[in-house]
């Protein structure tokens, strides 16, 4: 097994348990890049963030250094969920908790999800290209969680899945939302449907975080600070 950091992160992963495209991102540091220069703009000292689609725990080990920030974090891929408590336990202190899950709107069901070898093309939509095999996740409410762990800050990565769950959640509580568009899943329409889902729960979209699809919708009004190293 090799060790070594990307973004700051320590990654005790080995060749062979991931694919080689994902296995070269890590190496020459392209993996979650702008997720990674982008996502500390959303969280603040004393947040409670909510992660979807954690992947292999990068993003959810840079979020969890931020100071005074408690991190509750997804991934729907048994595989891929048992390589981030890896990544997570050399990087994180007591202040995340992971689960290996679904969180959805609506009642809790079983959704079918389709296991493809790069891990960040694994998702819930069948037509998104070939993939190795399906499995059955069962859903918890996104709402109901929100509410018991009075989360004020979401952060997602679900391949698309975002389109529905941003129209559907009623998402009380929480202030900001940073997202990785996929409109090469949904065009533009999508991502219409999205901003104009936001915009009724009272999200604008915020410059200030955003980076092409990484997103950030925000619902405060503060003085303008920009980053000069977000672009």
């Amino acid at each position: 097994m090799e060790a070594f950091k990307v973004h700051g992160v320590l990654l005790p992963l080995s060749p062979d348990e991931v694919s080689p495209i994902i296995w070269q991102a890590l190496k020459d540091g392209s993996y979650e890049a702008k997720e990674a220069r982008s996502v500390a703009r959303a969280i603040r000292d004393g947040d409670r963030v909510l992660e979807l689609g954690s992947g292999i725990g990068v993003i959810t080990s840079v979020i969890a250094r931020i100071p005074g920030v408690s991190v509750w974090a997804f991934e729907a891929n048994p595989s891929t969920a048992r390589l981030a408590e890896r990544v997570l336990e050399a990087n994180c202190a007591n202040n995340v908790r992971f689960s290996q899950g679904l969180l959805t709107a609506g009642e809790p069901e079983s959704h079918t999800f389709y296991v493809r070898r790069d891990l960040w093309m694994s998702s819930m939509d069948e037509n998104q290209g070939p993939y190795e095999h399906r499995i059955e996740i069962g859903s918890e409410n996104i709402d109901e969680f929100i509410d018991r762990h009075r989360i004020n800050v979401l952060v997602m990565d679900i391949e698309g899945a975002e389109r529905d769950l941003l129209n559907d959640a009623t998402l009380a509580g929480v202030e900001r939302i940073f997202v990785e568009l996929h409109d090469h899943l949904y065009g533009l329409s999508g991502v219409r449907d999205i901003t104009q889902a936001l915009a009724l729960k009272g999200f604008a979209y915020d410059p200030r975080g955003s980076r092409g699809p990484c997103v950030l919708f925000t619902k405060d009004d503060e003085p303008r600070d920009y980053d000069p190293d977000v672009d």
